[in-house]
């Protein structure tokens, strides 16, 4: 990359951030608070109910040896909590205790107990992967969730989760802002509650009035989460049902100024079950867009049955035709046995693009309940090659010009010029649906070309047209296979057929460009590489039409 090339991306990155972004970043390398070791405020008496939270699988496999991103690793001396050869998201796993609170709670109870005394014992105040602020609030909030389901904790815990709190609350990330920022306040609120005093009153003070101004920046009006990552939007949910949890134990915690904000969360929650529904797939799983994977967050099924245990609805049934998502981006588009979600929307908030991929006009789609078109998914962080791979706009099922980007994703966060979509329009008329976009993120290369897609649905079809307005020199479309599915393809690579593995078979064509069958890959979970199949379109001068069709 040449310096001009170099400069114009780091100022395409840098134009869209907020300035606390960019000075935050500065002061929170150069500033370092002294651990406070005052004695821990006391605890506030519990008065109502907490219900069992959302649970996923236990990483822990044995007292000293857990399985976190689908790797192994065993925690034998106290500097293995900063392991430098391990990798650094692995860690904050380990730091993050959300094993306390998983499905094995009751039986690893003992292991729980010693892992606590021992992290205390290996990690000294301020020091380490552990007292970062994302960690210490994950921590924080599964150390008072693991006492409110009726585990004793020691005075010496007690001491140590109010220095936590107080390390926490003068190292809010606000370089990062957006989820990190998120689950920050939502450690101080958790700790505000649950200890009492004037110290508590202002960790729970400033923790509210953060998060009221996050829910109207953070949560959008159709209720997804602004990064559009149904992974993160699963976590903040997850977030929010804790939080009406413990505004449920301690109702009288809240000051007459706070009496409105549990009803509020309740109507946003409900919000965000609606997404989460739209952004799921027949088998129970989320939609892969963005920075997404199985089994980080918990499952759509496990916050539905937590909603409920607060009274919430749950998740609803969607139905047949169109559901768009405006503010999002996102339309899900359902007949029949068939069901096809979209990407017409924005990567993500201006100033925080860090989990977006180069996805524009991409797409999944399901076909009697069956994964048939994947995202690519997501298997790692980091800056390294393969990060940036399945970030870029190959790994996904839409269109690259010229070997291309729609949008400058580079390092592992960070994206320069960015799509955005144009002229959207969307029909549902007598048992089909259409969907038509554009988008300019190739513009910024010679003869400023413009990609536009439709797609329609209908009663034992799909079709979608891909155009090209400019000149290009090489357009493809990519169309990315389910592992379980089998395809053949014609010698003239103008159609072939599918196989899903309930038996069901399906014909594709092309009706105008030329099609070849690649190899690949699909990483379903953080840790996993599966091969797949998909297939490389030549789109040409006048589009191309690729077709399915089923009965």
């Amino acid at each position: 990359m040449t310096l001009v090339s170099k400069t114009a991306i780091y100022f395409h990155t840098m134009r869209y951030l907020r300035p606390v972004q960019i000075y935050g970043r500065a002061w929170f390398k150069l500033y370092r608070p002294r651990p406070s070791m005052d004695p821990a405020p006391s605890l506030r008496a519990i008065s109502g109910n907490w219900v069992p939270p959302a649970a996923k699988p236990s990483a822990m496999v044995s007292p000293s040896g857990f399985r976190f991103l689908n790797e192994f690793h065993e925690l034998k001396f106290p500097q293995d909590w900063n392991n430098p050869n391990l990798e650094k998201l692995w860690l904050y796993n380990l730091h993050y205790f959300d094993v306390l609170n998983s499905e094995a709670a009751e039986e690893q109870r003992g292991w729980h107990r010693a892992l606590i005394e021992r992290w205390i014992r290996d990690n000294p105040p301020g020091v380490g992967n552990g007292w970062e602020p994302y960690p210490s609030s994950l921590r924080i909030v599964n150390w008072v969730k693991w006492a409110l389901a009726g585990n004793r904790l020691e005075e010496t815990w007690i001491d140590s989760l109010a220095v936590q709190v107080r390390y926490l609350s003068r190292r809010l990330e606000w370089h990062l802002l957006g989820n990190h920022l998120f689950a920050n306040v939502k450690a101080l609120v958790f700790a505000g509650i649950f200890f009492e005093g004037e110290e508590a009153s202002r960790w729970l003070a400033k923790g509210l009035e953060v998060l009221e101004r996050e829910l109207n920046e953070q949560i959008l009006p159709d209720g997804g989460h602004f990064e559009l990552s149904p992974m993160y939007h699963s976590i903040i949910l997850e977030d929010l049902l804790d939080l009406l949890n413990l505004f449920t134990a301690y109702p009288e915690a809240l000051a007459d100024r706070w009496q409105q904000l549990p009803e509020r969360i309740r109507h946003i929650a409900n919000r965000m079950l609606r997404w989460l529904a739209a952004m799921s797939h027949p088998d129970g799983e989320i939609a892969l867009f963005n920075d997404a994977a199985f089994g980080i967050a918990p499952a759509p099924a496990e916050l539905d049955a937590y909603a409920r245990r607060l009274s919430l609805p749950g998740l609803p049934v969607c139905r047949d035709g169109i559901m768009s998502l405006e503010e999002s981006g996102y339309c899900r588009c359902q007949i029949g046995e068939a069901l096809l979600i979209v990407d017409v929307g924005r990567i993500g908030p201006d100033y925080l693009p860090g989990h977006a991929h180069a996805d524009t006009l991409g797409f999944e789609m399901s076909l009697f309940g069956q994964r048939l078109f994947v995202d690519s998914g997501t298997s790692c962080y980091g800056n390294g090659k393969e990060r940036l791979r399945q970030r870029s706009t190959a790994a996904h099922n839409t269109l690259t010009i010229d070997g291309q980007d729609s949008s400058e994703v580079w390092g592992g966060f960070r994206v320069a010029r960015r799509a955005r979509p144009i002229a959207l329009r969307i029909s549902n008329n007598n048992d089909q649906v259409s969907i038509g976009c554009s988008h300019d993120g190739f513009k910024r290369l010679p003869g400023r070309p413009i990609h536009r897609r439709e797609w329609h649905l209908g009663k034992g079809e799909m079709r979608i047209r891909d155009f090209v307005e400019g000149r290009f020199g090489r357009a493809v479309a990519r169309y990315h296979l389910h592992p379980d599915v089998c395809v053949d393809i014609d010698e003239g690579g103008k159609g072939g057929r599918f196989r899903l593995p309930c038996g069901r078979e399906l014909a594709w064509y092309l009706r105008k460009g030329r099609a070849r069958l690649v190899s690949g890959t699909y990483h379903p979970r953080f840790g996993v590489t599966l091969p797949n199949r998909h297939l490389e379109v030549e789109v040409e001068r006048e589009g191309a039409e690729f077709g399915l069709a089923w009965k």
